[in-house]
């Protein structure tokens, strides 16, 4: 079972608020979730509106959570520490050359 931190989206047509839920992966979008850690509204007047529960993330996190992109750049915005971040994005990272040995024969 891989536990993933994402957005479920709530609200209603043109008018979405999102949930940002702790979930297996092999779950639906918007289906079961196994506990519900903040809310995303981004239509909120004035600035975009986010309310997490940051204890929760963190002991997600710790246990080896992984949050999909658009949570990951929240959570940097709130100022969740980044040795926590440790999950490798879904683009495609390039590959580090290893550079070659000079021997000094």
């Amino acid at each position: 079972m891989a536990v993933v931190i994402r957005m479920r989206r709530m609200g209603m047509k043109n008018d979405p608020i999102f949930r940002v839920v702790v979930t297996d992966s092999r779950f639906k979008r918007d289906g079961r979730f196994v506990e519900n850690v903040g809310t995303y509204n981004p239509i909120a007047p004035g600035e975009t509106h986010v309310t997490l529960k940051n204890d929760r993330i963190l002991y997600w996190l710790s246990v080896g959570a992984q949050p999909s992109d658009t949570v990951w750049s929240i959570l940097k915005k709130a100022g969740i520490p980044k040795p926590l971040h440790n999950r490798k994005s879904k683009k495609t990272d390039k590959p580090k050359t290893a550079e070659k040995a000079v021997s000094n024969s």
